[in-house]
């Protein structure tokens, strides 16, 4: 079995592209279980937020698998599979685990260090738990890439490098407005993305933010947390009358904001939904300001937020990635060796403990202290025979072509192929169990 990553993001589609791929709620667990129904996946996770939809899994056929995932991508978004072929990527065992810690570290994003993916990749880890599409392998690989991505961000200056959307959103707003501290800013939706931005809003000495929402209540305890009011979704119009300031993330469908909805004169609308919740025809409206997903994407919105220091942060994150994912590797490539070496050792105990069976059949006069002795003895004597083989071939195991000095063990000793499987199986249900006890 092998990892896999089919996706596709900012970096190889427009937005307009990604509005029509992206997936959430019951469409996003749809397209989970179809994945995971596939016969060529053993465990699946989708990874999928306003900028990337990617779909991560364990296959055992690279190009049949490749080929299934495609076809659902294309299936779910109602894009033609020849449309979306040429803006989809791949990634594959080795690439596929650098292309995630990528991804959790915020190389990968549209704003280069931004934190909010490594909570999107541990929304969309807890979804496949939930959900029972998640083994051991993806549960590993994703504990493993949360753990680099806070390593990152704790560890160099790259969170000061890059900003959030939101953060770069609010620069841009003070480009238009001013200094934001006095504005009225009004948050429409009530998600993660939302209660950043409120959070961001509040940081940055906004004191009146109105939050509105469909459901109202979560739009009151939001509102509650920054100290600030909720409206009814019926009084959205009103409420952009009077605000100077907008931030829109909502799970919609649809355009919420329509041009005939927003008052021309100066205002700063920050669109960060996929797809959008505000009608493009907004920008022709006299003085409003209208930045979104696509404009950031574009570079139309560039808000200037390198630093010198930007360069060192990003080479650090680099290196620490790369480090991060030759320790992965080399783990998970000793790993796959040790059912072998169990299942050495066990054919090794069977072995001597037929032989001394035979022993005491044939000499029945050997008292116990006597058969103590010889057993202890032969056992010493196969550990000792055992040890250098086992720890070599562990060690050879890190290497890129660890399968192979497994595969030569299995065959020189002729062991039997169902004992690993039977030894993974056991891991795979109980993960504490070590190798001693499953060897016997």
């Amino acid at each position: 079995m092998s990892l896999l990553v089919v996706g596709v993001s900012h970096r190889t589609a427009p937005v307009a592209l990604l509005e029509r791929v992206s997936v959430s709620g019951d469409a996003l667990i749809k397209l989970l279980h179809d994945v995971q129904r596939d016969i060529r996946v053993a465990e699946s996770m989708v990874v999928s937020t306003c900028n990337r939809v990617e779909v991560y899994a364990v296959v055992d056929r690279f190009h049949a698998a490749v080929n299934a995932i495609s076809e659902l991508l294309g299936l779910h978004s109602g894009v033609p599979l020849e449309q979306l072929a040429g803006h989809l990527y791949v990634h594959y065992e080795d690439r596929a685990v650098e292309h995630l810690f990528a991804v959790g570290s915020g190389l990968d994003s549209m704003v280069l260090g931004e934190g909010q993916i490594l909570g999107q990749v541990r929304s969309a880890l807890r979804l496949a738990q939930e959900q029972g599409t998640l083994g051991p392998t993806l549960n590993e690989l994703l504990q493993q890439t949360l753990r680099v991505g806070k390593r990152s961000h704790t560890e160099t200056g790259i969170d000061r490098a890059g900003a959030s959307l939101v953060g770069v959103g609010l620069t841009l707003a003070e480009r238009t407005l001013g200094p934001i501290g006095g504005r009225r800013a009004l948050v429409v939706g009530a998600g993660s993305m939302s209660a950043l931005s409120a959070a961001t809003l509040q940081r940055a000495g906004v004191t009146d933010i109105v939050v509105v929402n469909r459901t109202h209540d979560r739009a009151v305890r939001l509102a509650r947390a920054v100290g600030g009011r909720a409206a009814e979704f019926g009084d959205l119009t009103a409420e952009l009358a009077r605000a100077d300031l907008v931030i829109s993330c909502t799970g919609a469908t649809d355009v919420v904001i329509t041009a005939d909805m927003v008052p021309a004169r100066e205002m700063f609308l920050l669109d960060l939904a996929l797809p959008h919740d505000v009608d493009p025809a907004v920008r022709r409206l006299p003085g409003v300001t209208l930045v979104d997903l696509e404009s950031m994407q574009d570079g139309t919105a560039d808000a200037d937020t390198d630093d010198g220091g930007r360069a060192e942060a990003v080479a650090a994150v680099r290196e620490i990635v790369a480090a991060e994912v030759a320790a992965y590797l080399s783990a998970e490539r000793a790993a796959r060796v040790t059912p072998t070496v169990v299942a050495l050792r066990s054919k090794a105990a069977d072995v001597v403990e037929t032989e001394l069976g035979r022993l005491v059949a044939r000499v029945p006069e050997l008292d116990g202290r006597a058969r103590d002795e010889v057993a202890q003895t032969v056992r010493r004597v196969v550990d000792k025979l055992l040890h250098e083989p086992t720890v070599r071939v562990k060690q050879l195991a890190e290497s890129a072509a660890g399968d192979h000095y497994a595969e030569a063990l299995r065959e020189l000793f002729n062991l039997d192929p169902k004992v690993p499987d039977a030894v993974r199986r056991i891991e795979s249900i109980d993960p504490e169990t070590s190798m001693r006890e499953v060897g016997g």
